[in-house]
């Protein structure tokens, strides 16, 4: 068949038409590599493999469209007949050879098709484009499969496994090159398919450094195991957050609030799971707190979250209550999640207390500046300045304002404390039940109130007008 025996015989016609028609298209190079995966070794020898191979990753470093559109295209091209015919063949793309509907590099197996892309790698194509190609490749051969769910044999389980690993090996680490919903549902079939934990560290990375454009339905991932304790896996939650925290190298803080109430909506959803630990709870509250401080101005979500953790995990004590309520920041409350708290039962009685006085809090500051919006208001602050006026004059005997300041504060704080003490000793009365003591408690209240009132100093110096009746011996 060589030229040695005749003329224009099929070797020269062979290497002519491989030359000229595969080698030169982007479809037929191939369709000739998936031709040849059942004798690969033997093509590769004859230098096949490679004639194809390099063909591709020439064109596709001239148009790296031809591995697929990036998502950043997709997000920015607007929607209609613009974004459809993005990438549709006119008269001058014909005329450069560029083929409408390419061949697809995924219907390679992946010992041709990780070699490729990691020699584009090495060539730099940009890495947009190579995301696109591998998440399409995780797609056709992995997640599609498992959104059906087809369970399948242990045989081709193990084929996905080795290509969701080997799709974490290609993927780029950079931000944004991909949806962060795409890479959680890679994570989520990693660990369906029981991957390595390099593998899954680097889905939870990758997810990390992008983690404020989650949503709640992506980190609720279901626990893995029989004997898994808790409905959602919130350690590798907490990976995710440590990643993220780690690699924050913003400088507006916007981020930082958005990973914040990302948290607090995900233990709103979690919170109701009758086997969430009291100490998961905590610590993710309690992480996700000590990185936004400073920044995230409400607390009603997480306040939402404490009151239906304490809903759904009634037999906790007054101290794991406290503890649980310890996360909750009264100041930052909003006048409607105040009002809730103050009538809630579930919540403890300290707690409660500091609702009550940073609602008065609130009411000292709103006050003035509603009194301000008015003339008559005006009138009246001007008369209550002078009545401040005529005070300070009169407290000369302390030092300075902040003296008279600090005096008042102590003052109301010993109230509160007072009252902290009074209205634990009446709910312990109650849940006491016995009517020895609830017969006691009302003698020591009206006592107290008589006291108060002024109406006795002591057991036989008695100002009230109550008459004793007298006790006839029988």
């Amino acid at each position: 068949m060589t030229e040695s025996h005749c003329t224009n015989n099929l070797f020269s016609k062979a290497l002519d038409f491989f030359e000229h028609q595969v080698v030169s298209s982007w479809n037929k190079s191939i369709r000739a590599l998936k031709a040849a995966e059942d004798i690969l070794q033997q093509a590769a020898d004859l230098g096949l493999v490679g004639a194809c191979v390099e063909s591709i990753i020439l064109k596709a470093l001239e148009h790296p469209h031809l591995l697929g559109e990036s998502f950043k295209d997709l997000t920015s091209n607007d929607e209609g007949e613009d974004n459809e015919n993005y990438f549709r063949p006119n008269v001058r793309r014909k005329l450069f050879a560029l083929e409408w509907k390419s061949e697809d590099l995924s219907i390679l197996s992946l010992r041709l098709y990780e070699p490729i892309i990691g020699a584009m790698i090495e060539r730099k194509i940009p890495a947009e484009y190579i995301s696109a190609a591998v998440c399409q490749y995780a797609k056709k051969w992995v997640l599609f499969s498992m959104k059906e769910g087809d369970d399948g044999s242990i045989y081709k389980k193990s084929i996905q496994r080795e290509i969701i690993e080997a799709v974490e090996r290609m993927l780029p680490n950079a931000r944004g090159l991909m949806p962060c919903a795409l890479l959680f549902e890679m994570l989520r079939s990693a660990i369906a398919l029981d991957a390595s934990n390099e593998c899954r560290n680097g889905f939870e990375i990758r997810i990390g450094k992008q983690l404020d454009q989650a949503t709640v339905k992506d980190l609720l991932i279901p626990s893995q195991g029989y004997a898994k304790e808790e409905r959602y896996d919130t350690e590798c939650v907490r990976r995710l957050m440590k990643n993220f925290y780690r690699n924050y190298t913003g400088k507006d803080g916007h981020e930082l609030i958005t990973v914040a109430e990302l948290i607090e909506n995900f233990l709103i959803e979690i919170a109701s799971d009758i086997d969430l630990k009291m100490s998961t709870f905590i610590s993710l509250a309690d992480f996700s707190l000590a990185a936004s401080r400073g920044i995230l101005q409400n607390s009603d979500g997480m306040y939402r979250a404490i009151d239906i953790y304490l809903d759904k995990h009634r037999y906790l004590t007054e101290s794991e209550r406290e503890e649980v309520c310890h996360l909750l920041d009264c100041n930052k409350m909003s006048p409607e999640a105040c009002l809730h708290a103050s009538r809630n039962e579930r919540l403890p009685v300290r707690v409660m207390v500091q609702v009550l006085f940073a609602v008065q809090l609130q009411m000292r500051e709103t006050m003035p500046k509603e009194i301000k919006g008015s003339e008559e208001g005006r009138l009246f602050l001007k008369g209550v300045e002078e009545e401040e006026e005529e005070e300070e004059a009169a407290t000369r005997g302390c030092n300075s304002e902040e003296e008279v300041i600090k005096a008042e504060m102590e003052k109301m704080s010993s109230k509160v404390l007072e009252l902290e003490i009074e209205c634990d000793m009446m709910r312990r009365e109650i849940l006491n039940g016995s009517c020895r003591k609830a017969r006691k408690g009302k003698v020591n209240m009206w006592k107290e109130m008589k006291r108060k009132l002024g109406c006795i100093t002591s057991m036989h110096d008695c100002n009230c007008h109550v008459k004793k009746k007298k006790v006839h011996p029988k």
